[in-house]
């Protein structure tokens, strides 16, 4: 263990013992907590980039793009606590004409739920990790943090931790509200102490399932969040390719081998019309791509030797390939949509870096049916004529169903840290559908709701009191509900 790093149980102790000074904290000095953060690491934002740099290999203008959007959530999560409005108090007051009986005094809002354990990503050493999203939004809900590293880059991890300390010491944050523990069996001792009761993960489906059980099996069983990827398909109508063939091949190429592939919203799987051309024009492009690095050398492996597995599938034949079946550089197979739908579970596999599945389809009808039956998905894109809107609705209702975040016209890896952000989806793309881990409703993983019936004021919670103490907003109800006729 490292001299910042904690042992588990240590670290879920004292993050047990600040929860309830952190979530009773007004939102002001939260909001003020998260700020320093921020502006911390952005005055270490050239060791911190340089380090990160030789740990992972993602190069310096990525990884300062990425810093950036690190220090950004957390100022975005500070103003939402400022506005209050994730505290979503209702208030209704006492109405003995009430159409169901009675109404006593009820007031309701939402609070941390408590000790969050953060399981760091390998692939994004600031957004996904100690200081990321997950973190971001758990302090915002009032929620102390324990983060889990990543092996993949530890040095980074601990100076990324000993910038939070100083920084929330600083800011007069209670002892406790963050911790850094090290090690795989260390995250799972967290994950099942008693005091624990959330966590959240980024990273592979097999680890993220394994992980997902133990907080299911749990004596006292806790939500885990878990955001496990997905191949992220995306369909091209006829009209498309004929109008735009150019265009979206070379948009397809840059999105598959951004950051040689290494994300979760990676393009996978592109449905193309047979014979238009356009798989032509992306081999054509993607043969030019150079080898990039990947990670480290396990993840290397792991690519590589998926990339062959899905090679070896019924149908499927190879396109784009390396000469040295070791390279990391772009590959491409292409298969023909039925002996993909005959093979779906199989063929559908993620495999973690630049490597793209075209399917071929004679008919546009077929590709719903087998879009229907695709695992759930974090995205799922089309493209398509304006013109055509009418006629796609089917497909459009299915590619919603089976993903999170449905694009027309776009690519799939840029995800936009905002308000309206949805980056989840159906099992098994994440272990609860219902939450997203970007944006600013990735807070409500970490909030209860918590009602008050019929107390005394001095007793009420701030934002539940009448004087309204933290000026946040509440919702006063005294109506019931009409029904038109």
């Amino acid at each position: 263990m490292s001299a910042v790093a904690l042992e588990p149980d240590q670290a879920v102790a004292a993050a047990a013992g600040a929860a309830g000074e952190w979530a009773e904290q007004k939102p002001a000095v939260r909001a003020r907590a998260l700020t320093a953060v921020a502006d911390a690491l952005e005055a270490e934002r050239a060791e911190l980039v340089a380090l990160a740099d030789t740990e992972t290999r993602l190069g310096t203008t990525r990884l300062n793009g990425e810093l950036t959007r690190t220090t950004f959530q957390l100022r975005l999560f500070a103003d939402q606590l400022l506005a209050g409005e994730f505290l979503d108090v209702r208030i209704d007051r006492p109405d003995p004409q009430w159409p169901s009986g009675p109404r006593p005094d009820l007031r309701r809002y939402r609070t941390g739920i408590g000790p969050v354990l953060v399981f760091a990503a390998s692939n994004f050493p600031f957004a996904f990790s100690v200081a990321g999203g997950d973190t971001a939004s758990a302090w915002a809900a009032g929620c102390p943090v324990v983060v889990k590293a990543h092996p993949g880059h530890p040095e980074l991890s601990r100076l990324t931790a000993r910038i939070i300390h100083r920084a929330l010491a600083g800011a007069g944050a209670p002892p406790g509200v963050f911790g850094l523990i090290e090690g795989e069996q260390a995250g799972v001792d967290a994950l099942r102490h008693s005091s624990l009761r959330a966590a959240a993960f980024t990273g592979s489906q097999r680890g993220g399932l394994a992980l997902a059980r133990i907080a299911a099996e749990r004596p006292e069983p806790i939500p885990f969040y878990g955001e496990l990827g997905s191949v992220n398909p995306v369909v091209v109508t006829p009209r498309a390719a004929e109008a735009r063939g150019a265009e979206i091949a070379g948009g397809y190429v840059a999105s598959l081998t951004q950051g040689a592939g290494q994300f979760c919203t990676n393009p996978g799987l592109l449905f193309v019309p047979a014979g238009d051309g356009l798989l032509d024009e992306i081999t054509r492009l993607l043969a030019e791509v150079p080898a990039a690095p990947m990670l480290n050398e396990r993840i290397t492996d792991a690519y590589v030797d998926t990339a062959e597995g899905l090679a070896r599938r019924p149908g499927a034949r190879k396109v784009v390939w390396p000469d040295d079946p070791a390279a990391a550089r772009p590959r491409l197979l292409a298969m023909e949509l039925a002996a993909f739908a005959a093979d779906q579970k199989k063929a559908a596999e993620e495999c973690f870096g630049p490597l793209g599945l075209v399917v071929t389809y004679e008919r546009l009808r077929d590709v719903t049916d087998a879009m229907a039956a695709l695992p759930g998905q974090l995205t799922a894109g089309l493209h398509a004529e304006p013109d055509e809107a009418d006629e796609l609705g089917r497909l459009a209702a299915t590619l919603a169903d089976r993903s999170g975040r449905v694009l027309w016209n776009q690519w799939p890896t840029g995800v936009a840290v905002t308000h309206a952000m949805q980056h989840g989806g159906p099992y098994p793309a994440t272990t609860a559908p219902a939450t997203t881990s970007v944006g600013t409703a990735a807070i409500e993983r970490f909030l209860r709701p918590v009602a008050y019936q019929s107390w005394p004021q001095r007793l009420l919670p701030p934002p539940l009191r009448d004087d309204n103490p933290w000026k946040v907003p509440q919702r006063t109800t005294g109506f019931a509900p009409t029904r038109a006729d």
